[in-house]
């Protein structure tokens, strides 16, 4: 698991605070009145600056509400007045022009937030746990079945240790672990051989991206460090999800494309 999801896994185990709401009410309202206490004692060129920057907030939050107000005015265009005589019932109606301006402008947001996190392959074919898992007998009875071969391809950390083989539910087998994948960069249309960090979500199931089973649609996170990609602060980006294309154990091989 990455280190940053502790907190969001224990809101979805637990839940949050009681109080929360409260507390986020009571700090939303406390915040106009700190940020402008510190516009208060801020002095020189920080203050130029933080003045700027609310300003151009202000600006903003005045176009917004604007817009609104604006959101179901009509007004005369000239272009759509139609040519030649016009019935009397039709005058008011024809040559108009609705502000569509916030509605356009909020679609457009959102068209472009969910092809923020658009993936190659949306859909998939499930795969079954029956599939996935082969039952391996144990014991001199033959009759304990509570062990699981896993039949496909796997990843597994570096600080990976297995559990005594007593204790062990999941057997993951070593020729079908893999520690790297092909990846293509579809803007460059150039593919790279990288590193796996880890198994972010496989959509089959939960229990396979516990156990970082690799299947076809998977999403995976791969070291893109030596591709020398740069966020705008200027920071080299590491990590990156690439999603799974191909079927790694019928090709022996992971290839993915970058979501970029």
């Amino acid at each position: 698991m990455p280190q940053n999801e502790h907190i969001e896994q224990s809101i979805k185990r637990h839940g949050r605070r009681l109080d929360y709401h409260e507390k986020l009410r009571k700090k939303q309202g406390r915040e106009p009145h700190d940020r402008a206490l510190k516009a208060k004692k801020l002095h020189g060129l920080k203050a130029k600056l933080y003045n700027k920057k609310r300003h151009a907030e202000k600006i903003q939050m005045k176009k917004t509400l604007k817009m609104h107000q604006e959101k179901k005015t009509k007004a005369k265009d000239a272009e759509k007045v139609p040519e030649g005589a016009v019935p009397a019932y039709l005058l008011d109606r024809e040559g108009q022009t609705r502000a569509k301006v916030l509605s356009n402008m909020i679609k457009q947001k959102r068209k472009e937030k969910a092809g923020k996190w658009d993936v190659p392959l949306p859909k998939v074919r499930a795969v079954g746990e029956d599939e996935v898992f082969r039952v391996v007998k144990t014991g001199k009875t033959r009759r304990k079945c509570w062990k699981r071969m896993v039949t496909k391809v796997t990843f597994v950390g570096d600080a990976f240790t297995r559990k005594p083989p007593k204790y062990e539910r999941f057997i993951r087998p070593m020729g079908l672990r893999f520690k790297k994948a092909h990846v293509t960069h579809p803007e460059l249309k150039a593919t790279f051989c990288l590193s796996i960090i880890g198994v972010k979500k496989n959509p089959q199931s939960p229990m396979y991206t516990t156990l970082g089973v690799i299947t076809k649609g998977t999403v995976i996170e791969v070291n893109v460090s030596e591709l020398g990609l740069v966020t705008q602060g200027g920071k080299v980006v590491w990590g990156k999800y690439a999603q799974v294309t191909n079927n790694p154990e019928n090709d022996g091989c992971i290839n993915a494309v970058l979501l970029v």
